[in-house]
Protein backbone atom coordinates (compact mmCIF):
# COMPACT_ATOMS: atom_id res chain seq x y z
CA UNK A 1 0.00 0.00 0.00
CA UNK A 2 1.54 3.31 -1.07
CA UNK A 3 2.58 5.85 1.53
CA UNK A 4 3.01 9.07 -0.43
CA UNK A 5 3.63 11.35 2.52
CA UNK A 6 5.10 11.26 6.00
CA UNK A 7 2.09 13.12 7.34
CA UNK A 8 0.23 11.03 9.89
CA UNK A 9 -3.14 12.76 10.20
CA UNK A 10 -5.85 13.39 7.64
CA UNK A 11 -6.03 16.99 8.83
CA UNK A 12 -2.40 17.56 7.80
CA UNK A 13 -2.84 16.41 4.19
CA UNK A 14 -3.37 18.85 1.38
CA UNK A 15 -6.27 17.99 -0.91
CA UNK A 16 -3.92 16.77 -3.62
CA UNK A 17 -1.95 14.68 -1.12
CA UNK A 18 -5.23 13.18 0.06
CA UNK A 19 -6.24 12.19 -3.47
CA UNK A 20 -3.00 10.28 -3.83
CA UNK A 21 -2.54 8.91 -0.32
CA UNK A 22 -6.13 7.72 0.15
CA UNK A 23 -6.52 6.10 -3.26
CA UNK A 24 -5.36 2.74 -1.88
CA UNK A 25 -7.97 2.67 0.90
CA UNK A 26 -5.59 2.89 3.89
CA UNK A 27 -6.62 2.21 7.46
CA UNK A 28 -8.33 5.20 9.08
CA UNK A 29 -8.23 5.37 12.88
CA UNK A 30 -11.01 7.49 14.37
CA UNK A 31 -10.20 8.52 17.97
CA UNK A 32 -13.07 9.40 20.29
CA UNK A 33 -12.96 10.85 23.77
CA UNK A 34 -14.72 13.28 26.06
CA UNK A 35 -14.36 16.60 27.83
CA UNK A 36 -15.36 15.97 31.44
CA UNK A 37 -14.25 15.86 35.05
CA UNK A 38 -11.27 13.50 35.42
CA UNK A 39 -10.54 14.51 39.00
CA UNK A 40 -8.94 17.73 40.26
CA UNK A 41 -5.51 16.67 39.03
CA UNK A 42 -6.02 15.50 35.42
CA UNK A 43 -6.88 17.44 32.25
CA UNK A 44 -10.58 17.36 31.39
CA UNK A 45 -9.90 16.56 27.76
CA UNK A 46 -9.29 12.83 27.94
CA UNK A 47 -9.66 12.80 24.17
CA UNK A 48 -6.04 13.99 24.14
CA UNK A 49 -4.95 10.56 25.35
CA UNK A 50 -7.08 8.64 22.84
CA UNK A 51 -5.69 10.78 20.03
CA UNK A 52 -2.07 10.33 21.19
CA UNK A 53 -2.43 6.54 21.34
CA UNK A 54 -4.09 6.47 17.90
CA UNK A 55 -1.11 8.36 16.46
CA UNK A 56 1.33 5.91 18.03
CA UNK A 57 -0.58 2.99 16.55
CA UNK A 58 -0.68 4.61 13.12
CA UNK A 59 3.06 5.25 13.19
CA UNK A 60 3.82 1.67 14.24
CA UNK A 61 1.49 0.12 11.66
CA UNK A 62 3.23 2.14 8.96
CA UNK A 63 6.49 0.56 10.09
CA UNK A 64 4.86 -2.76 9.21
CA UNK A 65 4.05 -1.47 5.74
CA UNK A 66 0.37 -0.81 6.42
CA UNK A 67 -0.87 2.57 5.20
CA UNK A 68 -2.58 4.24 8.14
CA UNK A 69 -3.92 7.70 8.92
CA UNK A 70 -5.58 9.24 11.96
CA UNK A 71 -8.86 11.09 11.48
CA UNK A 72 -9.48 14.27 13.50
CA UNK A 73 -10.37 13.30 17.06
CA UNK A 74 -13.95 13.85 18.20
CA UNK A 75 -13.34 15.73 21.47
CA UNK A 76 -16.87 15.65 22.85
CA UNK A 77 -18.23 12.43 24.28
CA UNK A 78 -21.72 11.11 24.62
CA UNK A 79 -23.54 12.53 27.64
CA UNK A 80 -23.90 10.13 30.52
CA UNK A 81 -23.12 11.15 34.11
CA UNK A 82 -21.17 14.38 33.67
CA UNK A 83 -23.74 17.05 32.80
CA UNK A 84 -23.14 18.84 36.11
CA UNK A 85 -19.41 19.37 35.56
CA UNK A 86 -18.25 22.98 35.27
CA UNK A 87 -16.57 23.40 31.89
CA UNK A 88 -17.69 20.01 30.63
CA UNK A 89 -19.01 19.68 27.09
CA UNK A 90 -20.97 16.63 25.97
CA UNK A 91 -23.19 15.55 23.10
CA UNK A 92 -26.61 14.02 23.60
CA UNK A 93 -26.68 10.36 22.62
CA UNK A 94 -28.90 11.03 19.60
CA UNK A 95 -26.56 13.83 18.52
CA UNK A 96 -23.51 11.59 18.95
CA UNK A 97 -25.09 8.86 16.82
CA UNK A 98 -25.84 11.42 14.13
CA UNK A 99 -22.30 12.83 14.22
CA UNK A 100 -20.69 9.37 14.05
CA UNK A 101 -23.02 8.41 11.21
CA UNK A 102 -22.06 11.51 9.24
CA UNK A 103 -18.32 11.05 9.87
CA UNK A 104 -18.33 7.43 8.76
CA UNK A 105 -20.63 8.12 5.82
CA UNK A 106 -18.17 10.73 4.52
CA UNK A 107 -15.29 8.27 4.74
CA UNK A 108 -17.27 5.47 3.12
CA UNK A 109 -18.47 7.74 0.33
CA UNK A 110 -14.85 8.20 -0.67
CA UNK A 111 -14.09 4.49 -0.63
CA UNK A 112 -12.41 4.47 2.78
CA UNK A 113 -13.78 1.26 4.24
CA UNK A 114 -10.98 0.26 6.64
CA UNK A 115 -12.10 2.29 9.67
CA UNK A 116 -11.31 1.46 13.28
CA UNK A 117 -12.50 3.39 16.33
CA UNK A 118 -10.22 4.11 19.28
CA UNK A 119 -12.70 5.05 22.00
CA UNK A 120 -11.72 6.81 25.20
CA UNK A 121 -15.11 7.35 26.83
CA UNK A 122 -17.70 4.92 28.18
CA UNK A 123 -20.55 7.19 27.11
CA UNK A 124 -19.53 6.65 23.47
CA UNK A 125 -19.75 2.88 23.57
CA UNK A 126 -23.46 2.30 22.92
CA UNK A 127 -23.71 4.97 20.23
CA UNK A 128 -20.59 3.56 18.56
CA UNK A 129 -22.11 0.08 18.54
CA UNK A 130 -25.45 1.33 17.20
CA UNK A 131 -23.81 3.24 14.36
CA UNK A 132 -21.29 0.57 13.35
CA UNK A 133 -24.02 -2.07 13.36
CA UNK A 134 -26.12 0.16 11.12
CA UNK A 135 -23.13 0.68 8.83
CA UNK A 136 -22.66 -3.06 8.53
CA UNK A 137 -26.32 -3.57 7.65
CA UNK A 138 -26.39 -0.65 5.22
CA UNK A 139 -22.94 -0.75 3.62
CA UNK A 140 -21.62 -4.22 4.45
CA UNK A 141 -18.55 -2.81 6.23
CA UNK A 142 -17.24 -3.98 9.59
CA UNK A 143 -15.90 -1.17 11.80
CA UNK A 144 -14.24 -2.46 15.00
CA UNK A 145 -14.06 -0.37 18.16
CA UNK A 146 -11.26 -0.47 20.73
CA UNK A 147 -12.45 0.81 24.12
CA UNK A 148 -9.06 1.87 25.43
CA UNK A 149 -9.74 2.32 29.13
CA UNK A 150 -11.74 -0.88 29.54
CA UNK A 151 -8.87 -2.82 27.96
CA UNK A 152 -6.28 -0.93 30.02
CA UNK A 153 -8.16 -1.71 33.21
CA UNK A 154 -7.67 -5.41 32.52
CA UNK A 155 -3.92 -4.81 32.12
CA UNK A 156 -3.58 -3.04 35.47
CA UNK A 157 -2.80 -6.00 37.78
CA UNK A 158 0.18 -7.04 35.69
CA UNK A 159 1.32 -3.47 35.05
CA UNK A 160 1.05 -2.49 38.72
CA UNK A 161 2.62 -5.78 39.86
CA UNK A 162 0.06 -6.16 42.65
CA UNK A 163 -3.61 -6.94 42.21
CA UNK A 164 -4.63 -5.20 45.43
CA UNK A 165 -2.81 -1.99 44.49
CA UNK A 166 -4.26 -2.18 40.99
CA UNK A 167 -7.80 -2.48 42.35
CA UNK A 168 -7.33 0.38 44.81
CA UNK A 169 -5.93 2.63 42.09
CA UNK A 170 -8.68 1.87 39.57
CA UNK A 171 -11.81 3.89 39.03
CA UNK A 172 -12.95 7.21 37.67
CA UNK A 173 -10.34 9.85 38.37
CA UNK A 174 -7.74 7.14 38.95
CA UNK A 175 -6.30 4.35 36.87
CA UNK A 176 -5.94 3.73 34.04
CA UNK A 177 -6.56 7.21 32.67
CA UNK A 178 -4.66 9.22 35.29
CA UNK A 179 -1.48 7.19 34.79
CA UNK A 180 -1.81 7.47 31.01
CA UNK A 181 -2.26 11.25 31.27
CA UNK A 182 0.80 11.46 33.55
CA UNK A 183 2.85 9.62 30.94
CA UNK A 184 1.60 11.42 27.84
CA UNK A 185 0.96 14.94 29.16
CA UNK A 186 3.00 15.47 32.34
CA UNK A 187 2.82 19.26 31.97
CA UNK A 188 -0.99 19.16 32.10
CA UNK A 189 -1.31 17.03 35.24
CA UNK A 190 -1.34 18.61 38.70
CA UNK A 191 0.30 16.18 41.16
CA UNK A 192 -0.20 18.75 43.91
CA UNK A 193 -3.97 18.33 43.53
CA UNK A 194 -4.06 14.53 43.74
CA UNK A 195 -6.88 13.77 46.18
CA UNK A 196 -7.17 11.01 48.73
CA UNK A 197 -10.02 8.57 48.08
CA UNK A 198 -13.33 9.12 49.82
CA UNK A 199 -13.44 7.36 53.17
CA UNK A 200 -17.17 6.60 52.89
CA UNK A 201 -19.39 5.96 49.88
CA UNK A 202 -21.59 8.81 48.73
CA UNK A 203 -25.21 8.54 49.79
CA UNK A 204 -28.32 9.10 47.70
CA UNK A 205 -31.76 8.98 49.32
CA UNK A 206 -30.10 7.36 52.30
CA UNK A 207 -28.55 4.58 50.19
CA UNK A 208 -24.84 3.98 49.52
CA UNK A 209 -23.89 4.76 45.91
CA UNK A 210 -22.02 1.80 44.38
CA UNK A 211 -21.82 2.70 40.69
CA UNK A 212 -22.20 5.53 38.22
CA UNK A 213 -25.98 5.25 38.32
CA UNK A 214 -26.70 2.72 41.05
CA UNK A 215 -27.17 2.61 44.80
CA UNK A 216 -27.35 -0.47 47.00
CA UNK A 217 -30.63 -1.46 48.65
CA UNK A 218 -31.02 -4.69 50.61
CA UNK A 219 -28.04 -6.20 48.83
CA UNK A 220 -29.18 -5.24 45.33
CA UNK A 221 -28.09 -2.47 42.96
CA UNK A 222 -30.93 -0.13 42.06
CA UNK A 223 -30.59 2.26 39.13
CA UNK A 224 -31.17 5.97 39.70
CA UNK A 225 -30.82 9.01 37.37
CA UNK A 226 -27.59 10.28 38.93
CA UNK A 227 -24.77 12.59 37.89
CA UNK A 228 -21.13 12.78 38.93
CA UNK A 229 -21.51 15.39 41.67
CA UNK A 230 -23.90 13.07 43.49
CA UNK A 231 -21.82 9.91 43.17
CA UNK A 232 -18.19 10.98 43.46
CA UNK A 233 -16.00 13.29 45.53
CA UNK A 234 -14.13 15.78 43.33
CA UNK A 235 -14.82 13.61 40.28
CA UNK A 236 -13.02 10.62 41.84
CA UNK A 237 -14.96 7.42 42.37
CA UNK A 238 -13.73 4.14 43.84
CA UNK A 239 -10.10 5.05 43.17
CA UNK A 240 -6.97 6.27 44.92
CA UNK A 241 -5.29 8.54 42.34
CA UNK A 242 -2.19 8.77 44.55
CA UNK A 243 -1.30 5.25 43.40
CA UNK A 244 -1.18 6.33 39.74
CA UNK A 245 2.18 7.02 38.13
CA UNK A 246 3.80 7.96 34.82
CA UNK A 247 5.70 4.66 34.95
CA UNK A 248 2.45 2.70 34.93
CA UNK A 249 1.10 5.05 32.28
CA UNK A 250 4.03 4.46 29.93
CA UNK A 251 3.58 0.70 30.27
CA UNK A 252 -0.14 0.98 29.58
CA UNK A 253 0.47 3.17 26.52
CA UNK A 254 3.02 0.70 25.18
CA UNK A 255 0.69 -2.26 25.69
CA UNK A 256 -2.30 -0.46 24.15
CA UNK A 257 -0.17 0.57 21.18
CA UNK A 258 1.05 -2.99 20.66
CA UNK A 259 -2.49 -4.32 20.90
CA UNK A 260 -3.73 -1.75 18.39
CA UNK A 261 -0.96 -2.51 15.91
CA UNK A 262 -1.52 -6.25 16.20
CA UNK A 263 -5.26 -5.81 15.73
CA UNK A 264 -4.83 -3.73 12.59
CA UNK A 265 -2.32 -6.25 11.24
CA UNK A 266 -4.76 -9.10 11.92
CA UNK A 267 -7.65 -7.30 10.29
CA UNK A 268 -5.55 -6.61 7.19
CA UNK A 269 -5.22 -10.37 6.71
CA UNK A 270 -8.99 -10.68 6.40
CA UNK A 271 -11.46 -9.32 3.86
CA UNK A 272 -12.23 -6.02 5.52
Amino acid sequence: MKQTTEKLCLSELTAQEARTALADNPVIILPLGSHEDQGPHAPMGDYLCADAIARRVALATRARGIGTYVAPVLPYGGADYFGSVIGGIALGQATLRAVLTDIMSCLLRNGLTRIIIFNGHGGNAQAGHDVTLSMRHTHGVVIPSVYLWSIAAGMLPEVMGNRDVAERSAGHGGNPLSSVAMALFPDLVRPDLLPAPATHPQQFMGLPVNGFATARFEGSSIHFPLEIDEIATQGVMQADPRLCSPTAGRELVERLTTLGVNLVSHLMKEEW
